[in-house]
């Protein structure tokens, strides 16, 4: 069984392209960032000095690890969307005989070759962005000198991580694909249905509840702190902690804020229709967008507007420690930026592709190809309306202790037109990634199918 497994598992890749490049680039470009940072780490363990190996270690652990977690989300998130994809290929399986310890082999299998081909390839990006990186952080100043010690451990660690986070994706996601009686169609009758794994409601709870306890711990302990900076400790991460909480919660939260939209949607057009039921009906799907949404705006408003807090109420004697802190920041900001808006293309990419017969019945009934494109440009708009707003809200978790500890108060002093921005910039992508998603993935199908 297993060699049938195995090339089963590759007939299956080669039909599947679409949603298997999706996984694939997520896991690229994520053992690319993780590698990178580990390299760093891995660096800092060489013939260097302790200063140099304390800063490099911060960066590559602290900056690294909060990536790490955004990365491996957004991976798990990916490789879920593309094992659901498969529920009705499993259940045509299972009535011909498989079982359900057979499909989830088969899930496994695929998942494990997308997953290896592309983290070992990662793993060589970042053997060569991990040199860059370790340029920047000299060229900025922040070390005297260190020759790049990165290698095999750390980028091994890595691959190894990554390969164990898809697997147990791979697992849960199969586990729910078998669930309950063998049907040939159960994708469309558990599209949006089933409960949310306990785990990853104590999970999402447990991070939201350290963010806010470590805004507290801001308000109360560090902001009469000697070191200008422990506030920035304890309440810089928050707004990624929250965030990442919140996109635990995607599939609950955007079912309610759909029902919440309903009247901004209107009822007579067709497109607003279809967006408000698909919204609530395919909300497991969807989520898999609505997730990197959520941390890609919170923390992105959280740590710019908390830099411009700091810039404007920085002690006069930690200055020297401003622009390393600020360029740390920023590549937080901006790492974590590139990669969830990745993650929202290719999420899209792969939620669309799942979604090809839905819309070629749609087209059959009478729908137009731009009907079609304009109903999931419209369930795009509820998934960027509802994530911004979320994200907004985690961003306040940063923003507020911040700005109460450097005594700014609950409201900025300054940057109020950022979130605006940035919200702008999110919104525009989402809906973007869906347009050229149904335009590239759907558009050709439903041509023909007329």
């Amino acid at each position: 069984m297993g060699g049938y497994t195995a090339m089963l598992a590759l007939h299956s890749l080669r039909h599947r392209r679409t949603a298997f490049t999706a996984t694939f680039m997520a896991v690229l470009l994520g053992t690319a960032v993780i590698g990178s940072f580990a390299t760093l780490v891995e660096t800092a363990t060489g013939p260097i000095s302790s200063a140099d190996a304390e800063t490099l270690a911060i960066m590559g652990a602290v900056v690294g690890g909060w990536g790490a977690l955004i990365v491996l989300f957004s991976v798990a998130s990916t490789v879920g969307i593309t094992v659901t994809q498969r529920d009705a290929e499993i259940g045509l399986l299972r009535t011909i005989g498989a079982t359900a310890r057979q499909a989830r082999r088969l899930v496994r299998a695929e998942t494990l070759a997308v997953c290896l081909a592309a983290s070992i390839a990662g793993a060589l990006v970042a053997s060569v962005t991990g040199r860059a990186l370790l340029a920047a952080v000299g060229s900025a100043g922040l070390i005297d000198q260190a020759d790049y010690g990165g290698g095999m451990v750390s980028l091994a660690i890595t691959v190894g991580g990554v390969l164990l986070v898809c697997l147990a994706a791979a697992g849960v996601a199969g586990r729910r694909a078998t669930h309950g009686p063998a049907s040939v169609a159960p994708g469309e009758d558990r599209a949006g249905a089933g409960r949310m794994r306990w785990w990853r409601v104590a999970a999402a709870v447990a991070l939201i509840a350290y963010g806010g306890s470590l805004a507290i711990v801001t308000v109360t302990v560090t902001k009469n702190a000697e070191d200008p900076y422990d506030a920035m400790l304890t309440s810089g991460s928050n707004s990624i902690l929250v965030g990442v909480g919140l996109a635990l919660l995607a599939p609950v939260l955007l079912r309610w804020g759909s029902l919440s939209l309903r009247p901004v949607l209107g009822r007579r057009r067709a497109e607003a229709h279809l967006a408000r039921y698909n919204t609530s009906r395919r909300a497991h799907l969807l989520a898999g967008v609505l997730g990197p949404v959520i941390v890609l705006t919170s923390s992105a408003v959280g740590t710019l507007m908390a830099v411009g807090t700091d810039g404007r109420t920085l002690p006069g004697r930690a200055a020297e420690d401003s622009d390393t802190i600020t360029l740390l920041n920023n590549v937080v900001v901006s790492m974590l930026s590139l990669f969830a808006a990745i993650m929202v293309i290719n999420a899209y990419a792969a939620a669309i592709a799942h979604r090809r017969a839905e819309l070629r019945r749609l087209r059959l009934l009478g729908a137009t190809p731009t009907q079609v494109e304009r109903s999931i440009v419209a369930e795009a708009a509820v998934v960027a309306a509802v994530g911004v707003a979320l994200g907004l809200v985690a961003s306040l978790a940063t923003i507020v202790p911040f700005g109460l500890a450097r005594g700014e108060g609950v409201v900025p002093d300054g940057q109020l037109w950022l979130p605006p921005l940035l919200v702008a910039g999110v919104v525009c992508l989402t809906l973007g990634a869906a347009r050229g998603a149904v335009r590239r993935t759907a558009r050709p199908e439903l041509a023909r199918a007329a």
